[in-house]
């Protein structure tokens, strides 16, 4: 495995922004980025063995920086929504800036996805560290956060988070890559299939109401495997309210630590597939709805709703205030330690 690293950029106050490629021997590549701990390609064989970079992303480092889709990054404090900007630990009630909506969302504007972070190889892979100072973005501890990737000889991509802080608080990591397995072009006759019997309804701002809904006669069944596109237009709250796909569902068999297949994806044009793995207990399923007018993309690509498809493992949205989900509450002396696995493969 060869990791080359090459500086991408700077930011205004001076701090190098580097990218590694990771190339196996088949010549299959995945390109991560210290800024935002992002994964900024990755370029696999079609079933023709042509070689095409399946990640959305932009021509300039610099466009990374605050961009609306989160392309490709690892979004934190807590990924995805947290209702009001506010939650409670041990009676002391947190604010969070407010970013979507009424909500927080993300970790906020300066959230982990809009930082810098530290960067190394070790041990064959590549590993980007960040400190979060305690009341960074309104939460509460000085937490340390390790994500290591990793490039397999399969066309493996493995994504590994850790995490200690010196007090309580709350962590939701994930990452928030597009993917597009024609390498461009709309991803809605992409199909997917889910590992997930149940989903989270929401409110009208993606809130989640409480218990999950069984997907069964429902547009959000993927058990068995459909086009994106072909329920997004039907009249059903979860699609009305994203204006396509972007939900939560509840992966089938969870067990803290354990790995589990969450979904599959594929493209009959290409012959491209991507199966998931997480030990997280939820995928949120995002059908790029609101790429238009994003920063202008590689090769001065210009990217239009529904051309990539993030599928971002993760804890439910809104864990903080919903005693019933898997718990997010990190406490001193106990580590986060959570993994993602993206398997690129044809058929």
């Amino acid at each position: 495995m060869a990791i080359n690293r090459k500086l991408w950029g700077r930011t205004p106050d001076g701090k190098a922004i580097y990218k590694y490629i990771l190339t196996n021997a088949s010549g299959a590549s995945a390109v991560v980025s210290n800024l935002g701990a992002a994964i900024v390609a990755v370029n696999v064989p079609d079933r023709d063995g042509k070689l095409a970079d399946v990640i959305l992303g932009y021509g300039k480092a610099e466009s990374y920086f605050g961009d609306g889709p989160c392309a490709g990054k690892c979004p934190g404090r807590f990924a995805n929504r947290i209702a009001k900007g506010k939650f409670t630990l041990d009676g002391k009630e947190y604010t969070l800036p407010v970013n979507n909506g009424p909500n927080h969302l993300h970790g906020g504007p300066e959230g982990f996805q809009n930082q810098v972070w530290e960067s190394r190889k070790r041990k064959g892979g590549v590993e980007f560290k960040y400190v979060s100072a305690d009341g960074e973005m309104g939460y509460p501890g000085n937490l340390v956060v390790v994500a290591r990737y990793e490039w397999s000889e399969q066309n493996e991509l493995r994504l590994t988070f850790s995490a200690k802080s010196d007090a309580k608080t709350v962590v939701n990591l994930t990452n928030h890559a597009y993917f597009n397995l024609n390498g461009h072009g709309t991803a809605l006759r992409h199909f997917l299939k889910l590992n997930a019997s149940k989903y989270l309804p929401t409110d009208p701002t993606l809130i989640p109401l409480g218990d999950p809904d069984p997907v069964a006669g429902t547009p959000m069944d993927f058990r068995k495997g459909k086009t994106l596109g072909r329920d997004i237009k039907k009249d059903f709250p979860a699609l009305n309210y994203g204006k396509g796909y972007d939900a939560c569902w509840v992966i089938d068999g969870y067990f803290p630590g354990q790995l589990q297949e969450a979904a599959e994806l594929w493209s009959n044009r290409s012959g491209r597939t991507l199966k998931v793995f997480t030990t997280q207990p939820g995928i949120q399923v995002y059908t790029g709805n609101w790429l238009n007018g994003c920063p202008a993309g590689k090769r001065g690509r210009v990217y239009h709703d529904y051309d990539a498809v993030a599928l971002e493992c993760q804890h439910f949205p809104d864990s903080p205030n919903q005693p019933a989900y898997p718990s997010t509450i990190l406490k001193p002396g106990k580590v986060f330690h959570e993994a993602i696995i993206f398997a690129f493969g044809v058929k």
